[in-house]
């Protein structure tokens, strides 16, 4: 077990919780987890009563929607073969280009959806660690709209991702071998006996379960004839198994033999010291912070497999640890692109998810939520920022603190690249932004000093350095005129987000 940290529970304390185990919260909210005491409060975190679905799906996400629409694509398909007949082949090409761009529209139009429900539970949810865990197995676990196409097999995985979210590592990856997106991102439903492709088999260790130098080559051929006679139901979204084209024949797989299928293979690699190793690392980096020392992995392994991969106990470990809330680990992980959005957004107390600019928002910052860039997810860390995103963050701060107090916050975003005048449009007219008054009320605007530490508080929910702190006072004084209004509210927010402290949680 890791040492466990002090009795004191620190507001400071509550609020990295908070940030860590979720996205952020307001003053109040982090004063709500505080006054549970520590333990309470991870309790609170690991076992929601929110139910799952808190949030309506969208409605072409129902099994009855998609066998409705994948019929219609096969009956526009059927019917336009019909219609060529007697055409020139340079009509028919056109004719399919047509039919394809339909197609490619409503996946488009879909697959904005999806990302804009995602972000909007994010902001809204109650169980915030539970959206938390399921943006890391999103990564873990990593597919994309880009080769999977059918935006209702990715938003299905996500319920998968979500399900488990806190549950049961094994299991999860169990149903995630038979995920049709995860088949279809991996090849798995061209695998047959014969001919194994050995995509799946590679990303199961390499990436998902036991990382790199803990198998061999023959190890992953092995695994590949097992993977064999996966179907898919397009319409319905199921996979099925056929023994006609799966290979029973014997294998050989990390030291055992059987006549192993997929879920064979799967149990070998979890009887491997090292799937708990990797998991445990990859959690902790998530949640804490890079490059762990070796005897906490150990401590976080042993956890997790008396536990039998029950995620839950893991989680608890570390939150409740010392190391959590050390120095090193406090205000020292870069925010991620999603951090940094819905996290501002839980600060300014907004009453709703801007979801166009929120799309506009993962495009330029460079984390689109089922879309990450390969199967090995997203790089994290110092790869979030360069000189390009950074100056991008502080113009999304800017355009979320003075949306309401200067409409050239709105109108200067069409000239960002990315930000079209439809969706700069829909912006100015959907999003209302704080409301300053009851962010920071009038009284509490008289005394500059005590004004900026609120904010501080609120902000970085921590004590920044003299010379920081002493910068934003004087930025406040001299904006300061008979009265401090909205309008100097908001530019004094922007300056302190504007701040290479503010990417920091």
């Amino acid at each position: 077990m890791l040492p466990k940290a002090e009795n004191q529970w620190t507001w400071e304390e509550a609020a990295h919780l908070l940030n860590r185990a979720g996205f952020g919260g307001s003053p109040r909210e982090i004063e709500h987890l505080h006054a549970m005491g520590r333990h309470k409060a991870v309790e609170f975190l690991l076992d929601p009563t929110e139910s799952i679905d808190f949030l309506p799906a969208p409605e072409w996400t129902t099994p009855e929607q998609r066998m409705e629409a994948a019929r219609a694509r096969f009956a526009a398909i059927r019917d336009s073969r019909s219609a060529m007949k007697g055409m020139s082949e340079e009509e028919i090409d056109r004719k399919r280009r047509e039919i394809q761009q339909k197609f490619q529209q409503t996946e488009r139009r879909q697959g904005l959806e999806a990302q804009g429900w995602w972000l909007d539970r994010m902001f809204r949810t109650q169980a915030p660690l539970r959206e938390k865990m399921t943006l890391f197995w999103h990564d873990h676990f990593a597919t994309s709209m880009q080769k999977v196409k059918e935006p209702s097999l990715l938003f299905g995985q996500n319920a998968i991702f979500r399900k488990h979210a806190l549950g049961n590592f094994k299991k999860l990856t169990h149903a995630v071998a038979k995920d049709p997106a995860m088949m279809l991102y991996l090849d798995l439903q061209s695998s047959k006996k014969g001919k194994p492709n050995e995509n799946f088999a590679r990303e199961v260790m390499e990436l998902f379960t036991l990382g790199q130098g803990n198998y061999t080559e023959e190890d992953i051929r092995q695994a590949a004839r097992a993977f064999t006679g996966y179907d898919i139901n397009r319409f319905q979204g199921t996979v099925t198994h056929n023994k006609r084209t799966w290979d029973e024949g014997e294998k050989t797989f990390l030291g055992q033999k059987g006549n192993f299928d997929g879920d064979g293979i799967i149990d070998v690699i979890f009887q491997q010291p090292q799937a708990a190793s990797y998991l445990s690392m990859k959690l902790w980096e998530y949640f804490a912070f890079e490059n762990p020392p070796q005897a906490a992995v150990e401590d976080l392994a042993k956890t997790l497999r008396d536990a039998k991969f029950e995620v839950s106990a893991v989680l608890r470990e570390i939150f409740l640890s010392k190391e959590f809330y050390s120095e090193d680990c406090m205000a020292n992980q870069i925010k991620s692109p999603v951090q940094f959005f819905i996290q501002m957004l839980k600060q300014l107390e907004v009453p709703s998810l801007p979801k166009a600019y929120s799309l506009y928002v993962q495009s330029q910052l460079g984390q689109i939520l089922f879309a990450p860039p390969n199967v090995a997810g997203w790089d994290w860390g110092k790869a979030w920022i360069n000189t390009n995103t950074l100056l991008t963050r502080y113009q999304i701060s800017g355009f979320l603190c003075k949306a309401t107090t200067d409409s050239e916050a709105a109108r200067n975003m069409g000239n960002v690249q990315g930000f079209g005048n439809g969706m700069q449009r829909m912006a100015e007219m959907t999003w209302k932004g704080p409301d300053y008054d009851a962010l920071v009320p009038r009284p509490a605007r008289d005394k500059v000093e005590t004004m900026v530490d609120s904010l501080i508080q609120r902000l970085f929910q921590r004590k920044l350095s003299g010379n920081v702190r002493e910068s934003f006072i004087a930025y406040a004084s001299e904006k300061k005129g008979v009265v401090f209004t909205n309008q100097e509210v908001a530019e004094l927010l922007h300056l302190m987000m504007s701040t290479p402290h503010y990417q920091l949680t």
